[in-house]
């Protein structure tokens, strides 16, 4: 036979973000949701520097700017 306990686990949460590009910030849970999160280690011969750390948090109308007319959708 099992016997359970509660348990209250705490976890962060983040209540806002601020774009890396356009410096907006936002706290709107559904705009907190698209947001984008690059995070990655240049390798060797990498434009970025090899070994070099990247890391951006770019908003949802910031990326479809950049890559918006690039991308294909499936709808």
């Amino acid at each position: 036979m099992k016997f359970y306990t509660k348990e209250t686990i705490e976890i962060d949460k983040p209540y806002s973000i601020v774009c890396d590009m356009c410096k907006t910030e936002y706290t709107d849970e559904m705009e907190l949701q698209e947001f984008h999160f690059i995070n990655f280690t240049g390798g060797y011969g990498s434009v970025f520097g090899d070994g070099n750390k990247i890391e951006i948090d770019i908003c949802q109308h910031c990326l479809k700017g950049l890559i918006g007319e690039y991308c294909s959708t499936d709808e």
